[in-house]
C-alpha cells in the first residue's frame, strides 16, 4: 500500500510540475513551431504518461506482473464491410472491390493501447480535454476498435471536460453525465468510460497552463481513475 500512495504522488508531482510549466517551455522555443501547437503537444503527452502510470499502478495493485504488461502499439487493422459492398450501386465497380477484397482495411491506433499477455484488452484516448464534436470522433475510432477486438474496454481519459453535465464533478456518488453526450453515445454500441482528473469544467478563455487558471490534480483523483482500470483490468488477472 505504502508503495502504491508514493506512485500516485509520483503521477501527481509530475503533473503539477510540467503543467505548472509548459506556458513558459512554449515561450521558449525558438519560434519553429507554433505556440499553440507546443501547448497541444505538451499537454497530449502528458496525458498519455498519466495513462500509463495509471494502469501500472491498477495491475501491480491487482497483483499482475509486469512482465505480462505492455502498451506495444500496432496499428489496428479494420476490414472493409461486405453489405457495403453488396449496396454499391455500380456493379463494375462492386465487382472490382470484391477481388481485390484483402487490399480493403483501414489501419489506426488509439493514444494507448494496454496489452496483457499481449492480447489487447483497452485502447485509451487522452485528451487535455473532451467536447461533443471531438467525442463523435472518438466514438467513431472506439466502433473501429471493438471491429477488430469486440472485448476490449474502450476508456476516455481526459485532464478536463468540456462536456457539460457533472462529467468533472467528483463529489457525485453517480454521474449523470449531459445531454448532448448521451445521446451521441447512444448512436454506437461501445460502452465507454469517461475519466475525469480535474475538478470543474473547462473554461475556454481560461487555459490551465496559464499559471492564474492552474488547477492542481491530487491524490484522490488519482485514486479514482486507478479504481477505474483496476475494474477493467482485473479480468484479466
Amino acid at each position: 500500500m505504502k508503495d502504491e500512495i508514493l506512485k500516485i504522488q509520483d503521477v501527481v508531482k509530475a503533473y503539477n510540475l510540467l503543467v505548472k510549466n509548459i506556458d513558459e517551455d512554449a515561450h521558449g522555443r525558438d519560434g519553429s513551431r507554433a505556440y499553440g501547437g507546443i501547448v497541444r503537444s505538451s499537454k497530449g503527452l502528458l496525458v498519455e504518461g498519466i495513462a500509463k502510470n495509471l494502469i501500472e499502478i491498477a495491475w501491480r495493485k491487482l497483483g499482475g506482473k509486469s512482465s505480462r504488461l505492455s502498451f506495444e502499439k500496432k496499428a489496428i487493422a479494420v476490414p472493409i464491410q461486405r453489405s457495403y459492398i453488396r449496396r454499391i450501386a455500380d456493379r463494375e465497380v462492386r465487382n472490382y472491390i470484391a477481388n481485390n477484397i484483402e487490399k480493403y482495411v483501414y489501419r489506426f491506433k488509439t493514444d494507448v493501447h494496454v496489452n496483457i499477455d499481449g492480447r489487447l484488452v483497452a485502447g485509451v484516448e487522452c485528451k487535455a480535454y473532451t467536447e461533443n464534436a471531438m467525442m463523435k470522433r472518438i466514438m467513431v475510432d472506439f466502433t473501429f476498435l471493438k471491429q477488430a477486438h469486440k472485448d476490449a474496454a474502450a476508456v476516455l481519459l481526459q485532464l478536463e471536460s468540456q462536456l457539460g453535465g457533472d462529467y468533472s464533478n467528483f463529489n457525485a456518488k453517480i454521474h449523470y453525465g449531459s445531454f448532448p453526450t448521451h445521446t451521441i453515445l447512444s448512436y454506437f454500441d461501445v460502452d465507454l468510460n469517461i475519466v475525469t482528473l480535474l475538478e470543474g469544467e473547462r473554461k475556454v478563455d481560461r487555459p490551465i497552463h496559464k499559471k492564474e487558471f492552474y488547477k492542481e490534480l491530487d491524490n484522490s483523483s488519482v485514486k479514482r481513475a486507478v479504481e477505474v482500470f483496476e475494474g477493467i483490468l482485473e479480468k484479466s488477472i
